[in-house]
């Protein structure tokens, strides 16, 4: 499958519900601009076209063209932070107290695996699996761990149990900071700047590694915060790196009907891949629950990659990853296209020419920058 087809609760009353707690209020009593917004950098809107020749043509336009140069500059510098992350195609989420799951998912090796506190384990289980969890991250190494575990080429990363839980949470992220593996930390329910800032102060006080934060949205209050949450990037020391949607707790928080063709998640998706693409932010889909009808997999995939998410959450099955790492990365004929496209635009511009035609495709500037996009995410930078 083409990257871009046709190409394209309460608080529990405890100290660390209470900090969480006073946090949000803190931040909501400051309103909803606390936090800095960029006002400066006029829109980049990209029109697409989809043709027949399976190639997308892309117009540029901007509200200010004074700002153009400024909006490049900062383009480049969000692909530039994009690209020393680490490719999320698929999220593998698997329990943490079940070492077999485990074992299964070091096998399987999708981008990233994700051992799961959370919704994953049985509350009385919770204490069992979080030391599981830390013992897997400890045990691990460049060769691989005592437990004959292959070479993990996975990035290692935990989801932790909501923030409104407490206690529960704390624990959660004291002992999982303090292993040198980890590379994320999922971030559960998250409604809130004050939540991405509360999970970065316990990243600073605990870790001395450079844990990433991927926020999962799950509710109508998240999905209507989006904006605050991806503004905590903005500032200095940053750790969040993705938004992932979460569409089975949103559908329940919105009471709404799950349907077969998902109409009633498009609102909740487009915004979330629009403000994830606004702040440089990787935009990851929601899971695919019926685990045996891959055919329907696909097809999901599909429509998340048109909606322009980076990749996708997969269920504890082994035989989702494969089509979905597949999905979230460009055919072999979005590579030959970028290639050419580029290669003539550069050759034209030497010359004095600012376009080019490819395939009947004319290449401009920001059809050129797609194609180095396309270069970037089949693992090809164009230097």
């Amino acid at each position: 499958m083409s990257l871009f087809p046709q190409i394209t609760a309460s608080y529990k009353a405890t100290a660390a519900a209470k900090q969480i707690y006073s946090r949000r209020l803190m931040m909501n009593s400051l309103g909803r601009n606390a936090l800095p917004v960029n006002t400066t950098n006029a829109s980049i809107q990209w029109n697409v076209f989809f043709r027949t020749t399976g190639v997308v043509s892309r117009t540029f336009s901007s509200s200010t063209s004074a700002h153009i140069g400024e909006q490049v500059n900062s383009e480049n510098q969000q692909q530039q932070q994009l690209s020393i992350r680490s490719l999320r195609r698929c999220l593998l989420s698997v329990p943490g107290h079940d070492p077999r799951k485990v074992h299964k998912a070091f096998q399987i090796q999708p981008d990233t695996i994700v051992l799961d506190l959370e919704d994953g384990v049985a509350g009385n289980q919770k204490d069992e699996a979080r030391e599981l969890v830390q013992q897997t991250l400890l045990t691990l190494g460049d060769q691989g761990d005592d437990q004959g575990h292959s070479t993990i080429l996975s990035e290692m990363c935990v989801r932790i149990n909501g923030l409104e839980t407490g206690d529960l949470a704390l624990h959660d992220l004291e002992a999982v900071l303090r292993c040198p593996k980890l590379q994320a930390v999922v971030v559960p329910k998250v409604e809130t700047a004050a939540d991405i800032h509360f999970v970065q102060d316990q990243i600073q006080e605990h870790c001395t590694g450079n844990v990433r934060i991927i926020a999962a949205v799950e509710s109508a209050m998240g999905i209507l915060n989006l904006r605050e949450i991806a503004e905590t990037t903005t500032v200095h020391g940053g750790k969040l790196d993705a938004l992932v949607f979460a569409s089975e707790d949103y559908m329940a928080d919105m009471e709404g009907i799950r349907t077969s063709h998902g109409t009633e998640l498009l609102y909740a998706r487009s915004k979330l891949v629009t403000t994830a693409k606004a702040y440089g932010l990787q935009a990851i889909d929601m899971v695919h629950i019926d685990f045996r009808d891959l055919k329907a997999l696909e097809q999901e995939c599909l429509g998340g990659v048109q909606l322009g998410f980076t990749g996708k959450q997969a269920i504890d099955h082994p035989n989702q990853v494969p089509i979905i790492q597949q999905s979230f990365v460009p055919s072999a004929k979005d590579v030959d296209f970028a290639t050419r496209a580029i290669q003539q635009y550069e050759s034209s511009t030497a010359n004095g020419v600012g376009a080019c035609v490819v395939d009947g495709i004319v290449v401009d500037l920001p059809v050129y920058k797609w194609c180095c996009k396309i270069m970037e995410r089949a693992g090809k930078p164009h230097t």
